[in-house]
């Protein structure tokens, strides 16, 4: 789940099958008893249909919690935190960054530092597209250590300077669930 209507969907499908839950959250759920394997076939098939997966593995999901760690980070949280992220990341899923790391690139086929940037450059590319700040302000609101930096990198990704890009009106932006992916 990488979105708070993935979690209303989520919700929705264990209350028509009558599973008690006590949390629901981006990426987990925790049910209040056991299920029966028809049950969980049923679950799997309503998410299925709703565009979900319903993951059982655990490297399968320390994956997406990292995806979803990302991805709150990147796009629903103020300002990006000011810590290094690996140490971040580390500290929020209690496992060592280098193995956290290995498996993303083994599972994702490309680094977790190429999936934060894909994120950055899509949330630039929203904030240009609204024009409610200047690339100073983006620059700073994304912790990237300068405007250059910013701009270097959003050019390497998109082939386009930002001031390019926001003189494109037609260039349109990816969906979260299709970044990294």
């Amino acid at each position: 789940m990488v979105s708070v209507r993935c979690k209303i969907v989520v919700k929705e499908e264990l209350y028509k099958l009558g599973i008690q839950f006590a949390i629901v959250d981006i990426g987990e759920v925790n049910l209040m008893e056991d299920i029966t394997p028809e049950q969980k076939e049923e679950f799997r098939a309503a998410l299925l249909k709703s565009g979900l997966e319903l993951m059982e593995d655990k490297k399968s999901v320390l994956i997406e919690k990292i995806k979803n760690i990302i991805i709150d980070m990147v796009h629903y949280k103020e300002d990006l935190i000011k810590i290094k992220f690996s140490d971040y990341l580390s500290e929020k899923l209690n496992h060592d960054y280098t193995y956290l790391s290995n498996l993303f690139s083994e599972v994702q086929g490309i680094t977790i530092e190429q999936f934060i940037i894909a994120h950055k450059i899509e949330r630039i590319k929203e904030m240009i597209i609204y024009d409610e700040l200047n690339i100073s302000e983006i620059a700073w609101k994304l912790n990237y250590s300068s405007v250059a930096h910013l701009s270097n990198q959003f050019k390497k990704v998109t082939g386009l300077s930002p001031s390019h890009f926001k003189q494109l009106k037609e260039k349109r932006r990816s969906p979260i669930e299709d970044i990294g992916n």
